[in-house]
């Protein structure tokens, strides 16, 4: 049961698709065609020296208390900020993936990573099979699947190591290693293990979505109502097979252990039954079942995260492509598993301002937001990351060569600017 759809979402701009001929002429009021998307305008759901330390190390504590989910640890930073509700609050703590970085402990953490393609099958108001005819009368069938886009992203640098500072090493290992280098041993990893599942299947009725083809009549991407679209991903009850994570979840293709992707492809959501207030690509947050005398009766969290794979041709920001929202949310997931890492409430460079441990929400929209690297052959576009030293305030950073993010330094080169509420007056202690 979704009990707790806490996420963060990334979204971005739509443009008019790139291709070698013009689409056919809309012919259905939901059909979305080339002129509507020029106008869309992104969307997301939110995110010197200072005294006593603003430290980002200090006591840690494993695994959080009563819960049966994967491999964490807990710690807090010292920063004086407002929360928020709106006080002045000193100390916040957090909770982490992997194990508790130590310079006296080596420990590899092994995470696994399943991977669940999910097909998006369009219905008539009816529930039958929707099909898209072609001028030449013609019908092709209304789905849109991942599995083609599966190989390129277990090959990504979030599964395969790759080099950054002559150190080979998956992204988020590395960007974990980054930001405590101060306190953890310099064998300390924290790994990902993919496992492709079986593949599941979406059914969304007409009314809750809208699409775009291309000219041959396939789908290239659909817009789906973001609350169908979750209601229809998480299960009702913990019995319940008719979604995606029910299904993974009844068939043990995801367990509690996991940090589960549901993959789809081109499938971007909008608000408030609007298709002009889009478009989110991605989500982190946790399913919540209960337990029961086998765990312990502890609170059973599947940690997962829904990211769409961006074929070419979509966005106006043309390095929005393949795993840049998986890149997001995975970075994200690593440093907020439980989405309820709370922080001093800051103002980011793209205008963002938000109260928690979003580090992508720090970055996205900025002129150098993506990282391009090169992973067997391919160049994957990465979401830089804002490290936890950022939001720490810490001055000088104490993360891997002073850096406040990750894999560029450059991106953000000071700690963030606290505000208080209005998200304009500056904050100062």
């Amino acid at each position: 049961m979704q009990s707790k759809l806490l996420h963060t979402a990334l979204a971005a701009a739509l443009s008019a698709p790139l291709v070698a001929m013009a689409a056919p002429t809309a012919t259905q009021p939901d059909e979305v065609d080339d002129s509507f998307m020029n106008s869309m305008v992104p969307h997301t759901t939110h995110g010197a020296s200072r005294s006593d330390g603003n430290g980002t190390g200090g006591r840690f504590s494993s695994n959080a208390l009563g819960v049966d989910s994967l491999a964490n640890f807990s710690g807090y930073f010292y920063e004086p900020g407002i929360a928020s509700y709106g006080g002045i609050q000193f100390t916040w703590p957090y909770t982490m993936v992997g194990s508790v970085p130590s310079r006296d402990d080596d420990a590899t953490t092994v995470i696994g990573a399943p991977i669940v393609p999910v097909i998006i099958d369009l219905r008539n108001y009816d529930g039958s099979p929707r099909y898209y005819t072609l001028p030449d009368g013609t019908q092709v069938r209304m789905i849109l699947d991942p599995t083609a886009t599966v190989s390129t992203v277990l090959n990504s640098p979030s599964f395969v190591p790759v080099s950054y500072g002559g150190h080979a090493a998956q992204f988020d290992d590395a960007m974990m290693r980054a930001q405590f280098k101060g306190v953890a041993s310099s064998d300390w990893h924290t790994l990902l293990r993919p496992t492709v599942k079986a593949t599941q299947t979406m059914v969304l009725i007409r009314g809750t979505y809208r699409y775009n083809v291309y000219p041959d009549g396939h789908l290239h991407y659909v817009l789906v109502d973001y609350n169908t679209f979750s209601n229809e991903l998480f299960p009702a009850t913990s019995t319940d097979t008719s979604t995606p994570i029910g299904a993974a979840e009844n068939a043990g293709d995801i367990t509690t252990k996991d940090m589960s992707t549901f993959l789809f492809r081109d499938t971007y959501l909008y608000f408030n039954g609007n298709p002009s207030d889009c478009c989110v690509i991605g989500y982190h947050s946790y399913d919540t079942e209960p337990g029961d005398s086998s765990n312990g009766w502890r609170e059973r969290r599947y940690v997962m995260n829904y990211s769409s794979f961006i074929t070419p041709g979509v966005f106006r920001n043309t390095s929005f492509l393949d795993v840049v929202a998986l890149s997001h949310e995975l970075s994200e997931t690593f440093d907020d598993p439980f989405v309820g890492n709370s922080t001093p409430v800051w103002l980011s460079p793209n205008g963002n301002c938000q109260s928690n441990l979003e580090t992508g929400d720090v970055i996205e929209g900025l002129p150098n937001a993506i990282t391009t690297i090169v992973s067997k052959g391919y160049t994957y576009h990465m979401q830089n990351e804002a490290l936890l030293e950022w939001f720490a305030g810490a001055n000088p950073s104490p993360a891997l060569n002073g850096a406040y993010s990750w894999p560029d330094p450059t991106v953000l080169t000071a700690p963030a600017q606290l505000v208080y509420t209005d998200c304009a007056t500056p904050f100062v202690f």
